[in-house]
């Protein structure tokens, strides 16, 4: 349902789009690992520590949204690798930290470089000639990396000392400086109108509504808020042993691959807004019940269908949004309005548990992730009038 003009996804392209997607999005998945060793390094608060991660997060979601314009256009390698140099630097800066002051601005410097890299990186997915595949194949990839980078960065703290987990960091920038080669390129310059009906779609970059991109932030941050806390919320209202908690949690992230498979299968089988449609509330009950539930048995159901249906959500919005955009702004605007609400999600989510409590948290997320899913549904159906009509030539708005 969506062959088009593009470069083939070969493993070479894969590769490249798994290492730009995981490294730009790497300092919000790695994140609980890095507060966890600056915050014992230099004796932070929680509040403090807090502050440190929301300089990287913020960094790297407002640079991400600022280059999405220049990440619609030729020259995303030599972005990408730009991004990677000053990410390394600030691992680098981050690993030789003296004290919070020069720990914040490495931090700054981390997630500047890794907005670039998060822009060029997502925005090469729309260049694809397949766009759910190559979403799926990337987030299945991204999800199987950062379970390493997990595993190892917290081990290179533990066994190398305090700090080195940066440097694990820096390292793996280095690594992916050949590997981005092969990242699919911006187009050179706009099509000529009715292209489209030939096998290649006009190349005007779409201009994402305020309303499209608060809606992603919104539901990043429904669902970010509500991760950061599902371990504490699940041994307080299950009774569950931290570990077992734990396990629960990191089955479903694997399952959730699932979700990212069955995305783009249930787009063609069953169009791509009624399928989303079905995933949003799915994830929707699902994160509910996770909240309020007593159950073990009903909390680990519930974490397995959300973070499965998430994924499936996720693939399928990249997949949208690069149908209508092959330029790749509007994949690389989303992501950034993401990685904002990834951002804001869990001091969110924290203030309304603290003020309000678990019964008041649970249909304010799922009310929530109704309210953001709207403008992402409106999306799914002009992606679909993208794939039947002919390109006019103008830019279009989302």
């Amino acid at each position: 349902m969506n062959a088009r003009s593009g470069s083939a996804l070969t493993f070479g392209v894969a590769v490249a789009l798994i290492a730009g997607v995981t490294l730009g999005n790497g300092g919000a998945n790695v994140m609980p690992v890095f507060v966890d060793d600056f915050a014992s390094r230099f004796a932070l608060s929680d509040s403090a520590a807090g502050l440190v991660a929301a300089t990287q997060l913020m960094a790297t979601a407002v640079v991400t949204l600022l280059l999405a314009k220049r990440a619609a256009r030729p020259g995303r390698v030599l972005m990408t690798r730009f991004g990677l140099a000053l990410a390394g630097a600030g691992f680098l800066g981050a690993t030789a930290a003296t004290g919070p002051v020069t720990l914040v601005l490495a931090n700054l410097v981390i997630g500047a470089g890794l907005g670039a890299v998060y822009a060029a990186a997502t925005a090469a997915l729309a260049a694809t000639d397949d766009a759910d595949k190559a979403s799926a194949v990337t987030i299945c990839g991204v999800v199987g990396v950062t379970a390493l980078l997990i595993t190892g960065v917290p081990a290179a703290n533990h066994d190398l000392g305090e700090g080195t987990g940066f440097l694990l960091m820096a390292l793996c920038c280095l690594l992916a400086w050949p590997l981005l080669r092969r990242l699919p390129d911006g187009p050179a310059g706009p099509t000529a109108p009715g292209a489209a009906s030939a096998g290649t779609r006009g190349a005007a970059p779409a201009r994402p509504s305020v309303v499209l991109l608060a809606g992603t932030g919104l539901l990043w941050a429904v669902t970010q808020g509500a991760w950061s806390y599902a371990s504490v919320l699940g041994r307080q209202h299950t009774g569950m042993s931290h570990s077992a908690v734990s396990a629960v949690l990191a089955v479903s992230s694997v399952v959730a691959l699932v979700g990212a498979v069955v995305g783009p299968v249930a787009a063609r089988r069953f169009g791509r807004m009624r399928s989303m449609a079905v995933f949003v509330a799915a994830q929707a009950l699902a994160m509910a019940v996770l909240i309020f539930t007593h159950d073990p048995v009903l909390f680990t159901v519930a974490a397995v269908l959300w973070q499965a249906c998430q994924l499936a959500v996720l693939v399928q919005m990249l997949a949208a949004a690069a149908l209508i955009d092959p330029t790749g702004r509007l994949v690389a605007s989303l992501s950034g309005a993401g990685a904002l609400g990834t951002g804001v999600g869990p001091l969110a989510v924290g203030a309304i548990l603290d003020g309000a409590g678990a019964g008041v948290l649970s249909p304010v997320l799922a009310i929530g992730t109704f309210l953001a899913s709207l403008p992402l549904l409106r999306m799914t159906v002009a992606s679909g009038e993208a794939t039947n009509e002919p390109q006019s030539g103008r830019v279009p708005t989302v």
